[in-house]
């Protein structure tokens, strides 16, 4: 098993975390996906590692699975939001992906 720092300390992952800290909405694995601007495999894989090292559960729904962070995971993402925060790479100075024309 991967050591959670070597698991959640890059870009994608970060991003997924820090989405999942975002109480007020239901997280499914493809909108995590959408969020970290990840492929639905790669967040599916994240997801199943986290939940291995006690960071997220996962809720079975029929066919779909609801994500959360664990009491420890919840304290990680704010740990890193504040770190993230602190070298200007956080939420509140990432813009959002530019909108693509339909």
């Amino acid at each position: 098993m991967e050591r959670p720092e070597a698991l959640i300390f890059k870009g994608k992952p970060a991003k997924i975390m820090i989405a999942l800290s975002d109480k007020k909405q239901s997280w499914y694995i493809s909108s995590l996906a959408k969020a970290a601007e990840a492929t639905y495999v790669f967040t599916s894989q994240f997801v199943n590692k986290c939940e291995e090292a006690g960071i997220i559960s996962v809720e079975k729904h029929g066919r779909t699975k609801s994500i959360a962070l664990t009491e420890k995971g919840t304290k990680i993402a704010e740990e890193m939001t504040s770190i993230l925060d602190a070298i200007g790479k956080g939420p509140e100075q990432q813009q959002p992906p530019p909108q693509k024309a339909q």
